[in-house]
């Protein structure tokens, strides 16, 4: 493995690079998610008012069967009065109709202003609506931008992923499984340096004296027996 070290560390850099690309990718969401929550609580607010439309409506249509149902019961009144002959009986439903005048009276008052309710719940779907719509508008420029960025990021990690399996193609079958295996671990890399000449350049615990010989020598790579990446001598690097 160590005449390929110069393809795998070729390859651990452009690997960097696409994930770098990644990066910038990644750090457009957060403004594309402040935009997207501002569209969210515009389009709740349009539901909200439209849903007071359709509770005004129902009001509107229950005052209504009440109503029908008041004056059905006043013309029972009125015709059962045209038939009593006691005093008493004729009072007594002269009162009911007189009350039934008065609640009749309330009901339909209270449908008319229900009319001016519905009249407000489609003023606020208007303005909520006209509110989203300029927040959409206002949102295009900045949306049109990140677009423009994103397309731009997506151009360049295409070309960086098509670089980077051009390299990985220059790799043994066993020399770049072993990479590919290192890289889903839990170092961000796959390849460190040995540091101060005797350690793992990623967790910095102490290579054991036959591993340190050969990668001081120049002879190998030895895999760190802590962490599992691949250590190697910066000074002794074969040429590609």
């Amino acid at each position: 493995m160590l005449a390929e070290l110069p393809t795998l560390l070729e390859l651990q850099e452009k690997d960097r690079f696409v994930e770098a690309i990644k990066g910038e990718l990644a750090a457009f969401e957060p403004a594309l998610e402040e935009l997207d929550d501002a569209v969210r609580t515009a389009e709740a607010q349009v539901e909200a008012a439209r849903r007071g439309i359709d509770e005004a409506g129902t009001s509107r249509t229950q005052l209504e069967e009440r109503i029908e149902n008041f004056r059905q019961a006043q013309e029972r009144r009125r015709q059962r009065l045209e038939w009593v002959r006691g005093a008493k009986e004729a009072a007594n439903l002269m009162a009911e109709l007189d009350l039934g005048r008065s609640v009749l009276a309330r009901e339909e008052a209270e449908w008319m202003r229900s009319a001016d309710k519905m009249q407000e719940a489609e003023g606020r779907v208007t303005e909520a609506e006209g509110l989203l719509e300029e927040l959409r508008a206002s949102q295009a420029a900045a949306r049109e931008a990140i677009a423009a960025k994103q397309a731009e990021c997506q151009d360049r990690l295409q070309q960086a992923g098509a670089d980077r399996e051009e390299t990985a193609k220059r790799l043994s079958k066993e020399a770049l499984s072993q990479y590919e295996r290192i890289r889903r671990g839990r170092a961000p890399l796959a390849l460190y340096a040995m540091h101060g000449g005797d350690a793992c350049g990623h967790c910095f615990t102490a290579v054991p004296m036959h591993r340190r010989q050969e990668l001081q020598s120049g002879q190998g790579i030895v895999m760190c027996e802590a962490c599992g990446v691949l250590i190697y001598n910066a000074e002794t690097i074969p040429a590609s």
